[in-house]
């Protein structure tokens, strides 16, 4: 499957910055690559100068706007005033039966006018029997009400009472003041948020032309390394700006260290980075399984130190990603959540129930179809994350020598999806050989027309498969294909070979 990177660049940032969009895109080859859908494995060339060959292009969709047309209301109607019943007439004197005279009525009842009591509303014709009213219910509610009501003011003065008396009993609860009865635990989210969000920072890249975005990032040492993604930073890279933002506000400039762009993976360092930084922890994202919890904060639309939860709710997803902003995509195998993940979360840390970073947020899938004068896609609940054991490894190469490391087998696949396997091209990019002569699949016999079904026990459905899991080892590996060739099924063992830098 294909998505977008959905991190916030290449738009004026405040007051809400804008991102590409982040549709399933279509597995194409980019320019001045082999036949259609061919790319080297591994042998990828950069964006700009060199770049991944056969990289496929994302374009980036936008989701509808509602019209915001809300419907006016009527006014309440006023109730009708009930009509006043006409005085019933006394019965005659010295009549008996029912009802009884009525008692006196007190003095400060209607302004000191006597008034019949519970007369009834007409006479019942001359040997008729009578019969009771409702208004004799309604009376008996009402005395019944002032008599509760007197009892309850009785007792609230006898409480009231006893207070003003010295009396230390009390009929209420006071919540404390105290700081620490508001910690939350550990285990919960609030506590998990609590200790990673300084931790967190959300990234602004302005290009030298003025154009930039948001994107987020996480403390990766205590030297001030900040560890994103690359389509997050790459319009600032070369002659921009970056600032980084913690979430008390305070702010630092920030500079490249080195980036990846097939990997989708980029570290900074703060200048004058302040002491007294908590990195986060790192998990083990082989560990992670289906179901377990996620935290992810960032900064979705702009909206910094945002925390959102959900499940893993897929691992080893192929997904090829790209920013709308040049032809290369990134491959990985990721993991997909169901966290609530945005443009803007790009590069933020997605955590397990423990705090630990278990990956890096990059894509998700959207359903909006694009174009021009639509807003950007939102979170349908299909989020992916670069896998943190692969992040991690990218980092360190990064930190140390500025330039990535890939791992190949040194052949060319198609980039066509659901093509059964990844399928060996026939030539390789620039009328090249598609297997690399002296390579590693040469070396384990494969030829060109292969189709590898199985990357060690994961099905291979795919070119863009392939590579991703490629991609989560590292150079010198010992991997296991499975491929077929004339019906017939094989299995190899294929040492990995290197490739350094995206050229």
């Amino acid at each position: 499957m294909s998505t977008d990177n959905e991190g916030n660049e290449n738009d004026a940032v405040p007051p809400a910055p804008s991102v590409p969009s982040v549709p399933p895109v279509p597995a194409a080859a980019p320019e001045g690559a082999p036949p259609v859908g061919d790319m080297p494995v591994g042998d990828m060339p950069a964006s700009g100068t060199a770049r991944p060959a056969d990289a496929p292009t994302a374009q980036g969709p936008a989701a509808h706007q509602g019209d915001g047309t809300v419907p006016s209301a009527s006014p309440y109607a006023q109730p009708q005033q009930p009509a006043q019943p006409p005085a019933p007439a006394q019965p005659p004197a010295g009549s008996a039966g029912w009802p009884p005279p009525p008692p006196a009525v007190p003095s400060y009842a209607d302004g000191g006018s006597p008034q019949p009591w519970g007369a009834p509303a007409h006479h019942a014709e001359h040997g008729a029997p009578r019969k009771r009213r409702a208004g004799g219910l309604v009376a008996a509610v009402a005395v019944a009400a002032l008599v509760a009501g007197g009892i309850g003011g009785a007792l609230g003065y006898w409480a009231a009472d006893s207070n003003a008396s010295g009396s230390s009993g009390s009929t209420t609860v006071a919540a404390s003041n105290s700081p620490k009865d508001f910690k939350r635990a550990d285990g919960t989210v609030a506590g998990v948020a609590a200790k990673a969000l300084p931790s967190v920072v959300t990234i602004d890249a302005q290009s030298g032309e003025g154009e930039g975005g948001t994107g987020t990032g996480f403390v990766y040492d205590k030297e001030g390394h900040i560890l994103t993604n690359n389509h997050v930073v790459a319009s600032a890279a070369d002659s921009g700006q970056l600032t980084a933002t913690f979430s008390d506000g305070k702010k630092y400039g920030a500079e490249v260290v080195g980036r990846a762009e097939g990997y989708d993976v980029a570290v900074l360092k703060l200048k004058n980075a302040p002491d007294g930084l908590t990195p986060l922890a790192l998990g083990d994202s082989d560990k992670v399984a289906v179901g377990d919890s996620t935290i992810a904060i960032g900064a979705p639309f702009g909206l910094s130190n945002t925390v959102t939860t959900g499940i893993i709710s897929a691992k080893n997803r192929p997904v090829a990603s790209g920013d709308g902003s040049s032809s290369a995509n990134s491959y990985m195998s990721a993991l997909q959540t169901d966290a609530s993940i945005n443009p803007g979360n790009s590069g933020g840390p997605l955590l397990d129930a423990g705090g630990a970073v278990i990956g890096i947020n990059s894509a998700i899938q959207s359903t909006s179809g694009g174009g021009v004068g639509q807003s950007q896609a939102g979170s349908i609940g299909l989020g992916f994350a670069i896998p943190v054991n692969q992040a991690k490894n990218v980092a360190e190469q990064l930190i140390k020598t500025g330039q990535p490391v890939y791992p190949v087998i040194g052949a060319t696949v198609t980039m066509e999806e659901k093509s059964g396997g990844a399928v060996i091209s026939d030539d390789g990019a620039g009328g090249t050989p598609a297997v690399t002569p002296n390579g590693p699949a040469a070396k384990a016999g494969l030829k060109a027309g292969d189709v590898i079904t199985k990357f060690n026990d994961t099905v291979v459905e795919s070119g863009p498969t392939l590579i991703g899991e490629i991609w989560t080892h590292k150079p010198g590996d010992k991997v296991t294909l499975t491929y077929q060739r004339g019906g017939k099924t094989s299995t190899v063992d294929v040492v990995l070979g290197e490739r350094k830098g995206d050229s």
